[in-house]
């Protein structure tokens, strides 16, 4: 939030004078990291295989759904409904920006399961980033929308914060959750690349990975038992 509130606020100070090679230069940097978290995380899996089958499988079955596309498709619906309107365009695009993808739902579980934050760090230093454009193209609208990044990303923050607590015994060195946070490091490293301009895989379209490590890391070991 504060990274928004600073980066809306220069923005609409600046309106458009902020050189796109800067903004390009910062993105690129938060890029980069993104990748080097991806891999930290995907480098916690001992176990290669629930990874693979996990992410393979999680892959065509995103893709046959074709969430990416449904996803795209149900912003610009709802943007639609909003346009003409600059406090309301300004307000959704910056929510959906800031809520919609991999990298808040990862983040804020990993933040309030783990107390692991590092996600949500690169995630705000790129929200802050996209807020200074976003401000000076679209308004004070922009700013309205740390409403709903508060109480959606810190809703899911304080979920998994109750999840942790209501497993108790579960921690992160557990199966089930080293193959959860390998599969969401492979995509996070989707997710890099496509703020590098790398895209060769759909971050979201990889999501079905994270339900499906779980189930077949627990599958192998029942096997191996």
């Amino acid at each position: 939030m504060g990274t928004v509130l600073a980066g809306g606020t220069l923005g609409l100070l600046l309106g458009g004078r902020l050189p796109g090679r800067v903004r390009g230069a910062a993105t690129a940097g938060v890029g980069l990291v993104t990748l080097i978290l991806g891999f930290r995380m995907a480098l916690e899996a001992e176990d290669v295989l629930p990874l693979l089958l996990a992410v393979i499988l999680g892959g065509i079955i995103g893709s046959a759904l074709r969430l990416e596309e449904r996803l795209e498709r149900g912003s610009k619906r709802v943007e639609r409904w909003f346009r003409g309107y600059p406090l309301a365009e300004g307000f959704l695009t910056a929510s959906l920006l800031f809520c919609v993808g991999p990298m808040t739902l990862l983040g804020a579980l990993r933040d309030g399961m783990f107390g692991d934050w590092s996600l949500l760090g690169a995630k705000a230093i790129l929200d802050g980033i996209s807020s200074v454009a976003l401000a000076a193209a679209l308004g004070p609208g922009v700013l309205l929308s740390l409403v709903v990044l508060f109480v959606y990303q810190g809703g899911i923050t304080l979920f998994g914060h109750l999840l942790a607590a209501g497993m108790g015994a579960l921690s992160a060195d557990s199966p089930g959750v080293v193959a959860f946070s390998a599969a969401g490091g492979a995509v996070i490293i989707a997710l890099g690349l496509e703020i590098l301009g790398w895209k060769r895989v759909s971050a979201v379209d990889l999501l079905p990975a994270l339900v499906l490590a779980p189930l077949f890391s627990w599958l192998l070991r029942l096997i191996a038992a």
